[in-house]
């Protein structure tokens, strides 16, 4: 007779553990537990928020930061190149000016804001917009600083670049490398009003935008049109910048950092107001 040995017991291999969905299919579980993927924490901006690709969470600080200056900069270089060209040629055509530049600075913003350095980065090219991101919950608040520092180096080089190419009429009155600047009748308080009013609406935007997916895909056009309509309406009476970076390079190189103070701070309130008023809402997530 033969003995046929009695077979080995199966031995599970570690792996992760497989766990129900709501939907019924099967997923595996995270290593660390379940409550892993909760705890992964805020994401890095607008771009990542978009649902426009495979970025899944944010990555590196330092090449964000670069985009996030790259852009700045490219931004700022086609500024001052469209005031160079819309304030030197035709100087009878300073009525439509504020809409022609307002056009072409939200269409920018919302091609940069889909661009690959704009997903990689989160597109922000906004102090402002990082600080109000960060109060709403869905930016770290250790990044606030180095992004805005990228921004407004970013802001410097392109206004600088744009002088280079253009020359000494980029200097000269009335292009004054695009500096900004308010209606006489408008004083510091009255634009400090208006640069403030700006971001908390835009804050606010943010947060509703940003609270569905479908808001996310909407986001960059959104940003876009605001833009453009901030720069048409307020442009020529609080100059309309909403944006410390769009005002810094400009303003420093130009010598007009009289009211420098003024861009800087507004939007920076603004943004800080609009947070709190999405909190009272209950649009705002728990600063991270």
């Amino acid at each position: 007779m033969t003995l046929t040995p009695a077979p080995e017991p199966v031995v599970p291999r570690p792996g992760p553990e497989i766990r129900p969905t709501a939907t019924g299919h099967r997923a595996p579980e995270s290593p660390h537990g379940p409550d892993a993927d909760a705890d992964a924490g805020p994401d890095t901006g607008l771009g990542r928020d978009l649902d426009l690709g495979p970025d899944t969470g944010p990555g590196p600080l330092l090449p964000r930061a670069v985009c996030e200056a790259a852009l700045t900069a490219l931004l700022l270089f086609l500024v001052v190149t469209a005031v160079r060209w819309l304030v030197g040629p035709d100087p009878g055509a300073a009525a439509a000016r504020p809409a022609v530049l307002g056009a072409a600075v939200g269409t920018l913003l919302a091609l940069f804001m889909v661009s690959p350095p704009g997903r990689c980065s989160g597109g922000h090219l906004n102090p402002a917009v990082s600080l109000a991101l960060w109060r709403l919950g869905v930016f770290p608040g250790r990044e606030v600083v180095p992004y805005a520092v990228a921004q407004l180096a970013g802001s410097v080089f392109g206004v600088w670049c744009a002088g280079l190419v253009w020359g000494p009429v980029t200097a000269r009155p009335p292009v004054r490398h695009a500096s900004v600047r308010a209606d006489p009748a408008w004083g510091d308080a009255a634009v400090l009003a208006a640069e403030a009013g700006v971001l908390a609406g835009s804050t606010l935007m943010l947060a509703v935008l940003l609270a569905s997916p479908g808001g996310r895909r909407v986001l960059p056009y959104a940003v876009g049109l605001t833009t453009a309509l901030v720069i048409g309406v307020l442009g020529p009476l609080s100059g309309g910048s909403a944006n410390p970076a769009r005002q810094f390079g400009p303003a420093l190189l130009a010598g007009d950092t009289g009211r420098l103070w003024v861009y800087v701070l507004g939007p920076a309130l603004g943004a800080v107001l609009g947070a709190w008023l999405a909190g009272r809402t209950g649009l705002r997530r728990t600063a991270g």
